[in-house]
C-alpha cells in the first residue's frame, strides 16, 4: 500500500484557487478520507463517482418524503455526496490515475444528481403543499444549472483559444525583433538583453483562469495577465480583494455554480425543517448570487476579448513592421518556427 502523508495530499490534490464551500466546508474532511482511502484501500475515481451519485440519489429519495427529519437527512447526504465528488479528482491527481472517461462520468454523474435532486427536493413540496410554484422552481434550477456549465465550458474554450493565439503571435514578434537586430550588426549582448527581457515578460502574470491546466506554458500566463489588464486598470480596488481571497485559496467569484448547489440542496432543505416554507426564498436568493457573479464573469470575459483584440492589432502591425525590414526568408523561417512551437 501507498504512504502518502496529509501534506501531500494537500499540496498535490488542492486546486490553487477553488469555490469558498469547498475549501472551508469540503476540503477539511475530503483530504483526510483521500488519505485514508489512497493508502489503506484499492478505490478508483470512477467507484469514488459512482458512489457520489448513489449518495445524491439517496439525498433525493429523502428530500422526495418531504417531512423536516428527511430534508435534514436529504442535506447531509448530499453533503457527503458532494464531498466524495471532490474525492475522485483528488484520488485521481494524487496517484496519476485521472481518465478522459474519468472526467466525463463525473461531469455526467454531476448533472445528474443536480436534476434528480431537483425534481425530488420540489416534487416532495409540491405534494406535501399544492403550490405549483415548487414545480416551476424545479425547472428554475434544472436550467440555471444547465446554463451554467454551458457558459462555463464556452467561455474557458473561448478564453484557451485567445490566450494560445495571443502567446504563438507574441512568440513571432518577438522573434522577429530579435532577427531584426541580428541582422542589423548589434551587439550579441544586447540581443541577449532583449531576449532576457522578453523571457521574463513570458514569466509575469497571473491567470485569471481557475481552471488552469497544470504545466501551461509561461507564455500563455502572460496572455492571459494581457486580457485581464483592462480589468485592473478600471478596478484597482478587485486586485486587492483578489489577493486577500486568494491567500486562502478562495476565488473571487464567490458565487458560482457549487454555492447554488450547496444553497439549493443543503441550505434551503436545512432552512425549511425550521421555517416552513423557506425552500422557494432560499432558492431564489441563491439563484440571484449565481446570476450576479455569472454577470460579473461574463463582463470580465467581454474586456478580455476587447483586450485581446487590442494587442493582437498591435502585434500585427508590428510583424508587419519587421516583415517590411527583413528578407522574406528570413521572415518565412520565423514565422513557421513560431507556429510549430505554439502547437
Amino acid at each position: 500500500m501507498a504512504n502518502f502523508t496529509l501534506d501531500d495530499v494537500r499540496q498535490r490534490t488542492y486546486k490553487a484557487r477553488d469555490a469558498w464551500w469547498t475549501v472551508l466546508l469540503v476540503d477539511p474532511l475530503a483530504a483526510r478520507l483521500v488519505k485514508v482511502t489512497a493508502n489503506r484501500t484499492r478505490i478508483t475515481p470512477n467507484q469514488l463517482t459512482v458512489a457520489a451519485l448513489v449518495l445524491g440519489l439517496a439525498a433525493g429519495a429523502c428530500f422526495a418524503m418531504a417531512d423536516w427529519q428527511w430534508l435534514l437527512a436529504g442535506a447531509l447526504l448530499y453533503h457527503l455526496s458532494f464531498t466524495l465528488d471532490c474525492m475522485d479528482g483528488k484520488i485521481a491527481r494524487l496517484k496519476g490515475t485521472g481518465s478522459v472517461f474519468g472526467a466525463w462520468l463525473d461531469y455526467i454523474f454531476d448533472r445528474l444528481r443536480v436534476l434528480a435532486c431537483a425534481i425530488a427536493l420540489m416534487a416532495g413540496q409540491y405534494a406535501a403543499t399544492g403550490n405549483v410554484a415548487y414545480v416551476w422552481t424545479a425547472l428554475a434550477v434544472v436550467f440555471l444549472d444547465m446554463l451554467r456549465y454551458m457558459d462555463s465550458l464556452e467561455i474557458f474554450k473561448v478564453r484557451a483559444q485567445m490566450r494560445s493565439t495571443l502567446a504563438k503571435t507574441r512568440r513571432e514578434a518577438e522573434s522577429l525583433e530579435l532577427a531584426e537586430l541580428r541582422a542589423g550588426g548589434a551587439a550579441q549582448d544586447e540581443v541577449g538583453a532583449r531576449l532576457a527581457s522578453a523571457e521574463r515578460t513570458l514569466d509575469e502574470g497571473d491567470a485569471e483562469d481557475e481552471n488552469r491546466v497544470v504545466g501551461e506554458e509561461a507564455a500563455e500566463k502572460a496572455a492571459d495577465a494581457v486580457m485581464q489588464r483592462g480589468l485592473y486598470t478600471r478596478f484597482p480596488w478587485y486586485i486587492r480583494i483578489r489577493d486577500v481571497l486568494m491567500r486562502g485559496r478562495i476565488r473571487p467569484h464567490l458565487f458560482s455554480g457549487i454555492e447554488f448547489q450547496m444553497g439549493v440542496f443543503i441550505v434551503a432543505p436545512v432552512a425549511a425543517a425550521v421555517v416552513s416554507g423557506a425552500i422557494i426564498p432560499v432558492v431564489a436568493v441563491s439563484a440571484a448570487g449565481m446570476l450576479f457573479f455569472e454577470l460579473v464573469v461574463i463582463y470580465k470575459f467581454w474586456m478580455a476579448t476587447h483586450a485581446y483584440n487590442r494587442n493582437m492589432a498591435a502585434l500585427e502591425e508590428k510583424i508587419s513592421g519587421h516583415r517590411d525590414r527583413l528578407p522574406a526568408e528570413e521572415f518565412e523561417r520565423i514565422q513557421a518556427g513560431a507556429g510549430t512551437s505554439a502547437g
